[in-house]
């Protein structure tokens, strides 16, 4: 399961947040030779935590299917499960898509909730803290994967038994900046992909909620 990791970086309280966010609808028309169609974009499903606001944001788009020589448009919903998280000095905004698609719709949620883009962005994890995570269990850690390595080496990774040799992985840990591993979590025992930029992969199957609860508990600590 895909899923990435935002940050306000506007302070908002959870019930304007949730009155903004419930019953938000809008509709447009697409047409295309002798069809036409309404899509929707929606939020349900809304539901509050103690610190925390999830939801489903529901898009309506069309889509072409070639049947016998011919492409047929086709209406389509894609729902994503999204989730709002306040920490001690700020609210984390966890979108389960992938890297673009989470992109295009925390920039929505940006202009749905504020009024215009770019009040939600993109987070950080700094090398040493992604490096912490794979300190916690390192025979867990199945692939890790290196940037700015040297002068003349610009990404490197190291995959399976060479991972094994803890002072390999030492040394370019040293050298060079860790930008993504997968690992084993000690506690969850999910095999995870976590890439610097705020990018959780969970590999085995895992609901949404199982998600969420993951990311808070082991990722949120390690975001700046």
């Amino acid at each position: 399961m895909p899923g990435k990791i935002f940050k306000l970086t506007r302070p908002v309280g959870f019930k304007t947040l949730i009155r903004t966010l419930k019953g938000y609808r809008m509709t447009e028309r697409f047409s295309i030779e002798d069809k036409e169609f309404e899509l929707v974009t929606e939020i349900t499903d809304l539901e509050e935590g103690e610190r925390s606001v999830s939801g489903i944001y529901a898009k309506d788009s069309v889509t072409f299917i070639y049947y016998h020589g011919k492409y047929i448009p086709t209406p389509k919903t894609t729902e994503t499960y999204f989730n709002f998280t306040a920490r001690k000095n700020d609210i984390l905004l966890v979108v389960l898509q992938e890297k673009w698609t989470a992109k295009r719709i925390a920039s929505e949620l940006s202009r749905i909730i504020f009024g215009a883009k770019g009040y939600i962005t993109e987070t950080e994890i700094a090398p040493e803290d992604l490096k912490a995570f794979h300190d916690q269990n390192p025979r867990g850690t199945k692939v890790s994967f290196f940037e700015r390595v040297a002068q003349n080496i610009d990404k490197l990774s190291l995959y399976g038994p060479d991972l094994i040799e803890a002072s390999l992985f030492e040394d370019y840990s040293s050298k060079a900046n860790l930008w993504y591993i997968v690992a084993t979590s000690r506690k969850y025992g999910h095999v995870v992909g976590i890439t610097r930029n705020g990018i959780v992969v969970i590999f085995n199957k895992v609901t949404p909620k199982e998600y969420i609860e993951f990311v808070v508990n082991e990722v949120f600590p390690i975001i700046t």
